[in-house]
């Protein structure tokens, strides 16, 4: 798999199946951008929709935090993992809740894991609203990317549904 500088990603070489895809990031923009975007929402400013995502540490149960894009769709919202099995998202998995935060506002929210079947359409939007972001970590995906290619890329493409927590 290659990575955002056309170099071989070992680790998601390794995993020739989709369902364990894993980009990582491989250069020091992508470390500063999350930093500064984490930053501006923290203090109030939300990017297109961008959240500050806190998930209790499956291992640790430290609370691990990471700039999100929340994205609506109809009466929906999504969380998309368009570099894979991230660590949010293996901790997701495990605590089924999280903490969304823009400035001060904190909201208590579940996240479920969509089905493998109904991600593509998310994907889709995704990809409409944010592929200007998250290009180089898709292979080759776009928001003009056929229903086929999107279906074939959604096992490594986790998304979650964010629902109020009870």
């Amino acid at each position: 798999m290659l990575t955002g500088r056309g170099e071989t990603d070992d680790r998601a070489a390794d995993h020739p199946d989709p369902a364990t895809r894993y980009v990582r990031p491989t250069e020091r923009m992508d470390a500063w951008f999350n930093t500064a975007v984490r930053w501006l929402t923290e203090h109030g400013v939300s990017l297109m929709g961008s959240r500050v995502l806190t998930v209790r540490g499956r291992r640790s149960g430290l609370p691990r935090s990471t700039p999100v894009n929340l994205m609506p769709l109809e009466d929906e919202r999504f969380l998309v993992a368009p570099r894979g099995n991230t660590e949010w998202v293996r901790n997701a998995r495990v605590a089924g809740e999280a903490q969304l935060r823009v400035g001060r506002r904190v909201e208590q929210v579940r996240l479920v894991e969509v089905p493998v079947e109904e991600r593509p359409a998310v994907i889709r939007v995704y990809l409409e609203r944010w592929g200007w972001e998250v290009g180089r970590f898709v292979e080759g995906l776009s928001k003009d990317s056929t229903d086929a290619e999107l279906a074939a890329a959604a096992p490594g493409f986790p998304v979650f549904r964010v629902t109020p927590a009870a």
